[in-house]
């Protein structure tokens, strides 16, 4: 019988980062059987690109950003600051504008193929 912990402690420092829509996301626990989600730290650049999800929820918590910061959500432009979440449910088209670095936590866990873009 296994005696593994089933708490895990993950650090980001040691997590190779990931070009996403947004800049590079360093994601955490999407291999926890424990883990009915993801938590990425995010680095956004100022080319964000405008996305959403079909089945995951986001929720962006703001640990920096420029003082001019935004969220896009369904079009709307929204001024952020650090502190913040905003809770982005599936099917909300959204982007950062200005650089930032966020907590994202994904609900259910982070799937690649759940990133669509509409047709320019």
């Amino acid at each position: 019988m296994s005696t593994a912990p089933k708490w895990q402690i993950v650090d980001f420092a040691d997590i190779t980062g990931t070009p996403c829509p947004c800049g590079t996301a360093k994601r955490a626990f999407a291999e926890s059987e424990h883990s009915p989600g993801t938590i990425h730290l995010t680095e956004i650049s100022e080319d964000a690109k405008t996305h959403y999800h079909q089945s995951q929820t986001e929720t962006y918590f703001i640990l920096e950003c420029e003082p001019d910061a935004k969220i896009e959500l369904d079009g709307d432009c929204i001024p952020i600051r650090p502190r913040m979440a905003i809770l982005i449910p599936p099917g909300v088209r959204h982007r950062a504008i200005g650089r930032m670095t966020i907590l994202n936590i994904v609900v259910p866990k982070f799937d690649p193929h759940d990133e669509h873009f509409d047709e320019a």
